[in-house]
Order: structure tokens, then C-alpha cells, then sequence
């Protein structure tokens, strides 16, 4: 009987802490709405990291989109277009001078591999589509990093947050712990929350990002197939001035 008691008493305390809780101005602050300053002080100290992630995040987000716009503008299929036709006569001067009028990167490539063709046409390329390629992966591998450490982060906000609320119940009554348990809650949640938050809003134009490179690996492949055919084309034609050094080579 003393034990049923005993717990029968902890039980009505703990209920009249959290109604005190509800009542009282913090407990209300953590309800309500205090703008996102409020909300940031009440997410503990691990909000600070949590706030760089996020800026990093927005920076490598704003400025990979501006580099795929930018790029998107400058393209310029046409000029690769012209430059297999120069080829495939045999007239590699004509298909470097249409290139290098050009700010696409395919036809940046295509003119790298042409101009250093009497040492290895292959190796051109591929170093001229690795120059490339990097290009547009940089920023990912960073992005990458804050999807993964902005939810960890939060989890760590969790951690400590529960840390507290258990240390504001160590040998103390639970009504005269309220604030700090609930202090302790509200830090685990905001953290929690603001870590995913982050890594949700840039999965999306990670994944977008990453599409895009894919588009950039194909394009090169073609860019390296339609080069080939062009070779192959014009070593079927009669010898000129302006003959393809080692003809045999490949892409």
C-alpha cells in the first residue's frame, strides 16, 4: 500500500508539473512562436553549427545553379556540328578556328583534342573531358557533406538537449524542474528539426546537380563517338593539305 501510494504521488506530480509548464511563460515560448531568433537561442549551442551547414548549403546551391544557367546559355551544339563537317574533310585548321569561337565545352574539348593530334589525339580528350567534367561536380562533394552532417548535427542537438532535461531532474522535484525539462525538450526538437530541415532542402538540388553531370558524361561520350566516325570518315577520303595526323588514332 505505502509503494501504490508513493507512486500514486509521483504520478500527480509529475501531471501538475506539466500543467504548470503549459501555464507558465516558458512553457508558452515553446509553444508559441517567438520568430527565429527565439527559436534559435532555445536550440542550444549546437544551433551554431547547424547555422554554418546551412549557409554553406544555401552558397553551394545558389552558385552551382548560376554556373548551370550561365553554361546552359552558352551552349552551342551547332558548333560541334560544324566542326565533325570539318573533319570529316580533313580540314582540321577550319574545325580549331570554328571551335575556338565557341564557349561550349564540347567544343572546347573538340579543339583540345585536335590542336595536340600529332602527340595523342585519345589523351587530349580525355584530359580536355576531365578539365570539364570537374567543373560541374565542383560544389558536390561539399553538398554532399552538409546533407549528411546537418541531420547528424540535429541528432546531437537531440542528445544534448535530453542530457539536460535528465540532468534538471537529478535529485529535484519534478513541478520546480518544469523549465528546465521543457528547455531541455525544445532543444532536442529544434535541433532536430532545423538539421533536417537543411538536409531535405538540398537533397533536391543534389540530386539535380548530379543528373546534370550524367547529362555532361554522356554528352562527352558522344561527343567522343561522333569525333571517332568523323576520323574514320575521313580517312576514306582522298589526302589533302591538312591530313589528320596518325589517322589510325581512336577516341
Amino acid at each position: 500500500m505505502p509503494a501504490s501510494i508513493t507512486l500514486t504521488a509521483l504520478l500527480a506530480n509529475a501531471a501538475n508539473a506539466v500543467a504548470t509548464t503549459a501555464a507558465a511563460p516558458e512553457g508558452q515560448a515553446l509553444l508559441a512562436g517567438e520568430g527565429a531568433l527565439g527559436y534559435f537561442k532555445k536550440g542550444g549551442p549546437i544551433m551554431w553549427p547547424i547555422l554554418l551547414v546551412s549557409f554553406v548549403t544555401l552558397a553551394v546551391i545558389i552558385e552551382r545553379l548560376l554556373f548551370l544557367a550561365r553554361e546552359k546559355f552558352v551552349r552551342n551544339p551547332h558548333a560541334s556540328c560544324l566542326i565533325y563537317e570539318r573533319v570529316e574533310k580533313r580540314d582540321i585548321e577550319g574545325a580549331v578556328r570554328v571551335g575556338a569561337t565557341s564557349r561550349d565545352f564540347v567544343a572546347r574539348i573538340l579543339v583540345n583534342a585536335l590542336t595536340h593530334r600529332d602527340l595523342s589525339l585519345e589523351d587530349a580528350f580525355a584530359q580536355a573531358s576531365s578539365k570539364e567534367l570537374a567543373r560541374y561536380q565542383q560544389g558536390i562533394p561539399i553538398l554532399d557533406t552538409c546533407i549528411t552532417a546537418a541531420p547528424l548535427l540535429g541528432l546531437l542537438g537531440t542528445v544534448t538537449g535530453m542530457i539536460g532535461t535528465f540532468n534538471s531532474l537529478n535529485g529535484t522535484d519534478i513541478a520546480a524542474s518544469a523549465g528546465g525539462i521543457t528547455g531541455g525538450v525544445g532543444e532536442a526538437l529544434i535541433a532536430t528539426t532545423c538539421g533536417l530541415a537543411i538536409a531535405i532542402a538540398a537533397l533536391f538540388p543534389f540530386n539535380v546537380l548530379n543528373a546534370r553531370v550524367e547529362q555532361v558524361r554522356a554528352d562527352i561520350a558522344n561527343a567522343a563517338s561522333a569525333l571517332n566516325l568523323a576520323i574514320q570518315k575521313a580517312n576514306g577520303l582522298h589526302t589533302t593539305d591538312n591530313t589528320i595526323a596518325d589517322p589510325g588514332a581512336g577516341i
